[in-house]
């Protein structure tokens, strides 16, 4: 047993798919040493060079292993006791005699056996393989080819060092041999730098010019941060986490310094000028007293005393891109939202033009308020507008600013508020845990264009099968369900999709709304609740999302009680009872035809529970227990008299009946 420390060398990897990969990475190398044999904890850093693995002590070769071999069945490998081919084949398999083969029972049969003892191969032999065969499994996107090599990997690979001990391994990786060597940062030299064993691998990377743990690189960042902060105190740069992992991705030494720009800029809508500075350049923008400033921040990667050239480059880079986007802006502003540019974009195939869908919104938003009995005088101009950015050079440029741009150019327009910031909100909620829509008119236009996306794709066919869902139709209706509650509005979607399939190819409208019931196990997960407490609410028939909901809170409050498993048999009892009953078409409850005390009291019992809200209907009714335990204790349900089975069925159905109007209790399950 000895250190292992291996470092895997490339051209610079691509910080998207990176740390895309990066939470799986650490699991697959671990699951590839154990499938060749070796189980020893390591740790795992990176740079977008290269990867280091770190192993304290890793054995010098496989463990020994037991493999056990199963070979003809018996009957078969032996003929008046002597054996057949078949044995013979499978001791010349195991390279053994006949006799020295065992029994053993696979799948209800007696086969013949052999447990072969293999010996565990060097280290030194296997540690390529393992290599290799990790890269395989990693995915980083595209894959390349380079030289005349036959070997796909994202990038170039460059140097290869596997050290156990302070012995050098030797092997080979993408044509690649290992060496005692390693390849600091570019500025610092080009050179390989021959690595001592007797000095930590960290510490010679980092006078080479590398900070190899990605934590140290970003507090490096933000502690460059907070100096940049602290010299210049009424500024304040934007900690963008998932722009932070990614310069973290992208650097092997940063530093960040303060850059400047135009402030003509100033003019545009803070959202392009960050996101042209995020997407195309990786800068943190930076606020004064919570404005946006002419001000930037950029993470270098270069080894330097003098910043100043790094600086005003990327300053110098920044200004084609502004400068673009302010000639967008002025275009688009000069040209003004209008619905007929959107003619020229197509939808989809059968679906025709943006602008169909535009007018298909309109219709939608229309009945919608209506359903809803709300008078928004803002929810057409709204949803007339809501897609005219999508024709705008800006929105061309950036379309992660679609609804964004719309609401600027609205206001600009002298659209009022209501109806702009509709147009930004359409597109909310982004993702779960994302903010809904505030303005009714908002929520309105945001449900109406969702609506009109699952009802236009499902009626063309465009259905998410397995976990492939490009149009996130899934989110789409999650979405609906989310802002629906959150607004507090009576919600029947099956109703709703009856009134509104007029404007679509006809299509099956129960596939939908099956497809909506199954969004809503998410958004009622929230707390990791009991999924079949959902399952009963909509088992019980109700499609009101409002209802759905406070049916839902009724039962996961009533079951925290201690009681709640005793009475959730007990009612299950009493509907397994019914199991085939038409519920509909019992009769009354016939008091003449009761033979025993206990019927009368449970019926006596049942009649007080009058209307209730939800919980307390549920309490009322677990409250029938005692009742109920006597009458199993007393009555058969089953009588021979079909009149007195057929009253005593009506009571029980009574019963399950009024459970039915908050859920079926029978599909609660604990």
């Amino acid at each position: 047993m000895d250190r292992l420390l291996i470092e895997i060398g490339f051209e610079e990897l691509p910080a998207a798919p990176l740390n895309n990969e990066l939470p799986n990475l650490e699991q697959k190398y671990a699951k590839t040493c154990a499938a060749f044999g070796f189980d020893s904890p390591f740790s795992f850093n990176f740079t977008p060079r290269r990867f280091v693995f770190f192993h304290e002590s890793f054995p010098s070769a496989q463990a020994d292993r037991v493999e056990n071999l199963y070979g003809p069945p018996v009957e078969s490998a032996f003929k008046d006791g002597a054996p057949t081919q078949a044995a013979v084949g499978f001791a010349v398999k195991c390279g053994v005699e006949v006799a020295d083969l065992s029994r053993a029972m696979q799948k209800g049969r007696e086969v013949l056996s052999y447990e072969k003892r293999v010996a565990g191969r060097p280290t030194a032999e296997v540690i390529g393989d393992l290599l290799s065969q990790f890269l395989g499994s990693l995915n980083l996107a595209k894959t390349m080819r380079w030289g005349s090599s036959r070997f796909l990997f994202s990038r170039p690979v460059r140097s290869l060092m596997v050290l156990h001990g302070s012995r050098t391994i030797e092997c080979e990786l993408f044509g690649v041999k290992s060496n005692s060597w390693t390849l600091g940062h570019r500025t610092h030299s080009y050179d390989p730098q021959p690595y001592d064993t007797k000095i930590d691998f960290e510490s010679f990377l980092a006078s080479c010019g590398v900070i190899l743990n990605p934590k140290k690189r970003r507090e490096k960042i933000l502690a460059d941060f907070a100096k940049i902060e602290s010299e210049n105190s009424t500024l304040s740069i934007e900690r963008d986490l998932d722009l932070l992992e990614e310069v973290i991705a992208i650097t092997e030494n940063p530093t960040a310094h303060l850059g400047r720009f135009d402030e003509l800029y100033l003019e545009l809508p803070k959202e392009v000028i960050i996101t042209s500075m995020k997407t195309n350049q990786r800068y943190f923008p930076v606020f004064e007293a919570g404005k946006l400033t002419n001000r930037f921040v950029v993470v270098s990667n270069a080894l330097c005393d003098d910043f100043s050239a790094v600086i005003a480059g990327n300053e110098k880079v920044l200004r084609p891109r502004l400068s673009d986007a302010l000639f967008f802006w002025q275009n688009d502003l000069a040209n003004g939202l209008k619905p007929e540019p959107l003619k020229l974009i197509n939808y989809a195939q059968g679906l025709g033009t943006i602008y169909d869908k535009t007018l298909r919104e309109i219709e939608v938003a229309k009945k919608l308020s209506n359903y809803l009995n709300i008078q928004d005088e803002n929810i057409d101009r709204a949803a007339s507008l809501a897609k005219c950015d999508l024709a705008t050079q800006m929105v061309y440029e950036f379309t992660e600013l679609q609804g964004v741009m719309g609401m600027h150019y609205a206001k600009k327009a002298g659209e009022n508020s209501a109806v702009s910031t509709a147009i930004y909100e359409q597109y909310m909620p982004l993702g779960e845990g994302s903010p809904l829509p505030k303005t009714q008119t908002g929520a309105l236009l945001s449900i109406a264009t969702k609506i009109d996306t699952l009802m236009a794709l499902f009626s063309i066919g465009n259905i998410p099968s397995g976990s492939k869902d490009p149009l996130a139709l899934r989110r789409a209706a999650w979405s609906i369900a989310a802002i629906a509650l959150d607004r507090g509005w009576h919600f029947d979607l099956p109703q709703l999709l009856k009134e509104l399939s007029a404007l679509y190819k006809p299509f099956d409208l129960s596939s939908l709304s099956e497809f909506f019931k199954a969004r809503l196990y998410t958004v009622f997960d929230a707390e990791g609740t009991n999924a079949s407490i959902l399952s009963a609410v909509l088992a019980s028939g109700e499609n009101d999302l409002l209802r759905i909901s406070q049916k839902y809170a009724a039962i996961v409050a009533v079951s925290s009680r201690a009681d709640f498993r005793d009475n959730l048999a007990l009612f299950k009892r009493v509907a397994n009872i019914l199991k085939g009953v038409d519920l509909g078409a019992v009769g009354a409850v016939d008091t003449a035809l009761f033979a025993d005390e206990s019927e009368g009291a449970l019926l006596t019992a049942f009649s007080a529970i009058g209307e209730q809200d939800d919980r307390a209907l549920l309490l009322a009714l677990f409250g029938l227990k005692p009742h109920l335990d006597r009458y199993f204790e007393k009555v058969i349900i089953n009588a021979d008299d079909p009149k007195v089975r057929s009253n005593r069925l009506a009571l029980m159905a009574a019963i399950y009946n009024r459970f039915l109007r908050v859920a079926d209790i029978k599909e609660i399950s604990f």
